[in-house]
C-alpha cells in the first residue's frame, strides 16, 4: 500500500455535529467522525441525517474521515421545478 492511498467506505449519516461534521455509521459497523470535502462545499451539496455517503479515510487514523460523495436516494426523480403561488393570481 502506498503512503498516499486512501480507503473508501460507505455508510449512513446518523448525526449532524457542529462545525460541519457528521457522525457516520459505516456498513461494517464502525462509527467515525467525518467532515465535508471541499468539492461538496464548493458545489453546495447538503447532507442530512439518514443520507447514504461515501467516506474516504487514511489508513493511519481510522476514527476520522472525509465525506466525498452523497448517494441519491431511490425515491427522488431529480430536481423539482420552482413552486409558484396561485397560478390564477397575476402581478403587475
Amino acid at each position: 500500500m502506498a503512503k498516499e492511498e486512501l480507503i473508501t467506505f460507505e455508510g449512513l449519516v446518523t448525526e449532524i455535529l457542529p462545525d460541519a461534521r457528521y457522525r457516520v455509521q459505516l456498513d461494517n459497523g464502525h462509527e467515525v467522525i467525518a467532515y465535508t470535502a471541499g468539492k461538496m462545499k464548493k458545489n453546495r451539496i447538503k447532507t442530512l441525517a439518514g443520507d447514504r455517503v461515501t467516506v474516504e479515510m487514511s489508513p493511519y487514523d481510522l476514527e476520522k474521515g472525509r465525506l466525498i460523495f452523497r448517494h441519491k436516494d431511490s425515491g427522488s426523480t431529480g430536481p423539482r421545478p420552482p413552486q409558484r403561488g396561485n397560478p390564477q393570481f397575476r402581478r403587475r
